[in-house]
């Protein structure tokens, strides 16, 4: 291991992070921002010292997530013992393919269980409160960790590295969809179309209202990538599809010259 290692990874990530968290701002935050501004969850928009905060845990959480590579990747004593492997060829096609869902189940459970204890009173205070602290988020809460609810949160790296083959690339695709789908639940806009929470696979998917609900109201809604969880430990909101629908409903509202 050396600070080379360290550096290298902590810019891969922090470029990552900016550059997916920074479109989606821009176009809903900044470039859009009147002419969307109907279709957004809550209807009012966060206030600059709400990005401030949110950019300030985000980059130290960037800086703990570079961590668990580096010392699982780069370390000659730790590395022989995963079960990170090089060659497609050694556990065949098939599987390289199938270990991207697999890991977004196992991520998605690992989070869902993760995140409830967060919500145990004493942690949520000490911990969690500082996620919770932008109830109506923006893309930049993606990362808006407490530093050790990031340390959590970076220890899926370490799971994948101690219980499934992991190639290199299945662990720079996770963290790019990973990252995604945490901006995309935090972006305050919702994505997916009209009865998309009705859809046969639709409802196992969890959507930006969803996570945003879980902002707004602190209970339900657990869940990162699925409804899955929530369903099975009855802890999806009871309001979640009505909220959805009736975002869905909104018109866009008519120029003053129109009206009447």
């Amino acid at each position: 291991m050396s600070l080379d290692k360290f550096v290298y990874l902590l810019l891969d990530n922090a470029v990552k992070y900016f550059f997916i968290s920074l479109p989606f701002f821009l176009v809903y935050y900044v470039f859009f921002r009147k002419k969307l501004s109907y279709k957004k969850i809550q209807e009012k928009f966060p206030k600059l010292k709400d990005y401030a905060r949110e950019l300030g845990f985000s980059t130290l959480s960037v800086i703990i997530f570079s961590v668990p590579p580096l010392l699982m990747l780069y370390s000659d004593a730790i590395r022989p013992h995963t079960t990170f492997y090089t060659h497609i060829d050694e556990h065949g096609t098939v599987y390289f393919i199938l270990a991207f869902p697999l890991m977004l189940l196992m991520h998605d459970t690992y989070f869902y269980w993760a995140h409830r204890i967060m919500h145990h009173p004493w942690l949520f205070k000490m911990v969690h409160l500082v996620h919770h602290k932008s109830t109506n988020p923006s893309p930049w809460a993606a990362y808006a960790f407490h530093p050790l609810e990031a340390v959590v949160e970076s220890m899926i790296f370490v799971i994948f590295l101690f219980t499934i083959p992991v190639h290199s690339i299945h662990l720079m695709w996770f963290f790019v969809i990973s990252l995604v789908y945490n901006v995309y639940g935090h972006l305050g806009f919702e994505i997916y179309p009209k009865g998309f929470n009705k859809h046969w696979l639709g409802k196992w998917m969890n959507t930006s209202v969803s996570h945003n609900q879980h902002h707004q109201f602190f209970k339900g809604n657990y869940g990162l990538y699925f409804t899955i969880w929530d369903r099975l430990m009855g802890t999806l909101r009871p309001d979640y599809d009505t909220a959805f629908e009736n975002l869905k409903q909104r018109e866009k509202p008519l120029p003053e010259s129109c009206k009447i």
